[in-house]
């Protein structure tokens, strides 16, 4: 979880294969009318998140009812929305990817074809929520190289049973 140009995708991408889980992308579950809002520099309201949110929970149920892991990318960024996904899967840890806002904005910067423009930075860093002590997560400083933000992701995981990995099945 995150705002716009954290990291969410490559250290999704770099923590499903750690893991052997599946990866998805949030941001390819927007319908095109909010990619269109997001590109033309129109910050989404609750509204526009609320179908997109039902989209990404129905994936995180199915995951769950599955019995296998799985490793989304999504903004996240209030503490309404992450209850709805978490309604899925009481277990659901999050990984708050955060940083300076100068080194996001430059990441943003530096991806060419992004519908994301780099005006609605500062609409998300303020509807950013952090993760609350009673919300199972990490917050971790995307000025770390990405390999040492799996590490840490992974000891997290390690000292926290998390739906990271599949649940254990117990023999009789």
């Amino acid at each position: 979880m995150g705002v716009s140009g954290c990291g969410k995708s490559s250290i999704g991408q770099l923590l499903a294969t750690a893991l052997g889980a599946p990866y998805l992308e949030g941001d390819l579950y927007h319908p095109p009318e909010n990619v269109a809002k997001m590109a033309a520099g129109i910050p989404l309201d609750d509204a526009d998140r609320a179908g997109w949110l039902a989209r990404l929970q129905a994936e995180i149920a199915a995951a769950r009812a599955a019995g296998g892991a799985l490793v989304l990318s999504c903004s996240a960024l209030k503490r309404p929305y992450r209850d709805l996904l978490r309604g899925a899967d009481p277990e659901l840890a999050f990984v708050h990817l955060d940083g300076a806002r100068a080194l996001i904005a430059a990441r943003m910067q530096a991806r060419p074809n992004h519908y994301m423009p780099l005006s609605l930075l500062d609409s998300q860093l303020r509807d950013l929520q952090a993760l609350q002590p009673d919300e199972r997560g990490i917050r971790l400083d995307i000025g770390k190289e990405p390999q040492a933000l799996i590490a840490d992701i992974l000891q997290f995981q390690g000292s926290h049973r998390t739906n990271l990995s599949p649940p254990q099945k117990e023999t009789p």
